[in-house]
């Protein structure tokens, strides 16, 4: 009799074993269904043993789905998510699993993959400059192996272009290429790009928001070969690519490659760990890259090639301005020359784009008299004044309100709202320049399927006049009639407890200002600041990216940070502050006796999270920092086996390797 050790997403931390029905073929790998706690329930098949302890004990296998298997080259994936990440097994398996297993039966079957054209045969917009001509020898010098190309150019100097040249290379001896992007709303575009150049290429998309049907059928395209590119945001590293010969990291510094919950695993990292195992080259591309990366290709681990110009030949980097943040003709939170600016745009038939990284109308609610504040009673967070409706929303965990008519603690009706956000500014905006078509771009207006697609829709048609957002238009958007960027809120990073802020910061800017002056129109970027001479703004006045991440990079070093040292955070949460302080005390106390006699792994004590309440749940955190990796990894493995043997149901807990946030 056969065993089969399943892991199941519903138990996250144990594999369950159950005997194999004769007549039955399983194989590691397969997707399956079999009973746990009286339910039906589907898991992957980790493994396959003659015997087990609990023999005696066992239920079959119900059934084999007919859901495609898991290769074993994607199982290996699983495997190392689930070790270097410290991740629960059954989490890790689900990430690999085709989509939408626990619905197979009730899928359509006849359901078509969401493709698009795109040959192996690239036509370019137009013929390679000599930057782009030098990368593509350096890239075509890294076919056939495995190799890590940091490609760093500019905003608009043709890194897709250099992407869809690759990969067509690759289509051409008969591969498949992967391409990542950081968020959805980046996909369209990216799409249109393979279309154009690559016209003949069969290609996939895949990512949360395609339909069931649709994405399972997608994957299954890629699964088969049939698909010569799959275009995905971080799910799609674990899509199966029998063919796979190129993997493109695009954006390679965004943080949304990391996923913050569940398996807090790192897309771009574990690229770079597949194309070592299929012994394939990838691409990793910013304008501003991450210093792990820059730190790599500075010291020759990486190979890289630069792109130090606009692929446009008409097109020139913008020209950047710092103005006061508080000027004395500012109204309504914009400086008069930010207003000048924006005239002007409108006076020739331009485009520009005011941006804040802030939604809504506000971000605080203030009574003027008693200097209440509008608080979350849920989270160490302010509620952020919305309009239309008239609410009060925390952006954490969702708690909304009516506004209040008076202060609920002296009856002042004298209210202020602290702040600018997408909303306000968008109002005053539209009451200064009444006949001017202004869109507002962010998380509140683009909720719905294909809403940001209209909006760039009809910024191609020139159809917009202003647009103000945030983030969501800071990166990877191509409007060739916007001249004018401004900025506003930048120095509120500078405050961050975050050692990260000012490398954030830096990349925002970056990208945000490169949206100005992509075609034959001049550009020009005003940020509003009150340190225009911090080194941030320096670097992007001089356009200087490079001696900037150098610089922090040797600042790191010295404080013994990432990239030059790892870390890990062991996060908790329960609803009172005390049951995760003492859970925190007795994890450190494990931790410092696992060190003791260790060299190249330091434990610090626990602290609150930089959000210390959210959701209604308490928050903490213990750092763990490893001089080198290996270091490190021995170590996490036993610190969590220590911490489970005495872990309580009243906290939630789960180490958080190579964190993005505290």
């Amino acid at each position: 009799m056969a065993i089969a050790h399943i892991a199941m997403p519903i138990a996250a931390w144990q594999l369950f074993d159950y005997w194999v029905p004769d007549g039955l073929e399983i194989r590691r790998g397969d997707i399956v269904r079999a009973r746990l706690g009286g339910r039906k329930q589907v898991g992957v098949v980790a493994g396959i043993e003659p015997t087990s302890d609990f023999a005696d004990r066992l239920q079959p296998i119900d059934a084999l789905t007919d859901s495609a298997r898991v290769t074993d080259e994607i199982m290996a994936l699983a495997e190392f998510v689930r070790d270097y990440y410290q991740a629960p097994p059954g989490l890790a398996y689900a990430l690999v699993a085709p989509p939408a297993t626990t619905r197979l039966r009730r899928q359509r079957r006849d359901a078509k993959a969401d493709t698009f054209a795109a040959n192996g045969d690239v036509a370019l917009a137009q013929a390679p400059n000599r930057a782009q001509a030098a990368a593509l020898e350096t890239l075509a010098a890294a076919e056939g192996a495995f190799g890590v190309t940091m490609l760093h150019g500019v905003t608009g100097s043709g890194k897709t272009d250099v992407y869809l040249a690759t990969a067509a290379r690759a289509i051409a001896r008969g591969g498949q290429a992967l391409i990542l992007v950081p968020e959805i709303n980046l996909t369209p575009q990216f799409e249109r790009r393979v279309k154009a150049g690559l016209p003949d290429a069969r290609a996939v998309t895949l990512h949360s928001r395609l339909a069931a049907g649709v994405r399972r059928a997608n994957w299954n395209a890629a699964a088969s070969g049939e698909a010569q590119i799959v275009l995905a945001t971080r799910l799609g590293i674990f899509a199966p690519l029998p063919n796979l010969a190129l993997i493109v990291v695009d954006e390679e510094h965004d943080d949304s490659f990391k996923q913050q919950d569940g398996v807090r695993y790192h897309a771009r990292d574990l690229a770079v760990w597949r194309a070592r195992k299929r012994n394939v080259p990838i691409i990793l591309g910013s304008a501003t890259p991450s210093l792990e990366t820059w730190r790599h290709a500075r010291s020759g681990r990486y190979r890289s090639a630069t792109l130090p110009e606009r692929a446009d030949a008409r097109a020139r980097l913008p020209e950047i301005r710092f103005v006061p943040a508080r000027s004395a003709d500012a109204h309504d939170g914009v400086s008069g020359a930010l207003w000048d600016a924006i005239a002007l745009r409108l006076s020739r038939n331009q485009q520009s784009l005011v941006f804040v990284n802030r939604r809504g109308f506000a971000p605080s609610l203030k009574c003027v008299s008693c200097e209440w504040e509008s608080e979350c009673p849920r989270c160490a967070a302010r509620l952020v004044v919305h309009r239309q409706p008239d609410r009060l929303r925390c952006h954490h965990c969702g708690e909304a309100k009516p506004l209040p008519r008076a202060c609920p603690e002296c009856g002042n009706v004298d209210l202020l709202p602290l702040g600018f956000g997408t909303q306000r500014l968008e109002q005053a905006i539209r009451t200064t320049f009444p006949a001017a078509r202004v869109v507002r771009v962010d998380r509140d207006t683009t909720r719905t399927k294909d809403a940001f697609a209209a909006v760039r829709k009809k910024v191609e048609d020139q159809a917009v006049d202003i647009l103000v957002g945030t983030q969501m238009l800071a990166k990877g958007h191509d409007f060739p009639r916007l001249t004018l960027v401004g900025v506003l809120g930048a120095d509120n990073a500078l405050y961050s407890a975050d050692f990260r802020a000012t490398e954030r910061l830096a990349a925002l800017l970056t990208q945000v200002a490169g949206r100005a002056g992509r075609a034959d129109l001049a550009g020009e970027v005003i940020v509003q600041t009150d340190f225009p001479g911090h080194a941030v703004y320096r670097a992007l006045a001089a356009q200087d990216y490079a001696r900037f991440a150098d610089e922090l990079v040797s600042e790191r070093a010295a404080a013994q940070l990432p990239p030059a040292a790892r870390i890990a955070l062991l996060v908790a949460e329960a609803h009172v502050r005390a049951d995760v302080d003492r859970f925190l005390d007795v994890a450190f106390e494990q931790a410092t006796a696992l060190c003791d006699g260790e060299s190249g792994v330091e434990v610090f004590p626990p602290v609150p999270a930089a959000m210390p309440r959210r959701r209604g749940y308490e928050r903490g955190h213990v750092l763990a920092q490893g001089a080198h990796g290996r270091a490190l990894q021995a170590f996490l493995p036993r610190w969590r086996e220590a911490i489970a043997a005495r872990a309580g149901t009243r906290v939630r807990w789960a180490l958080d390797v190579d964190p993005t946030t505290f």
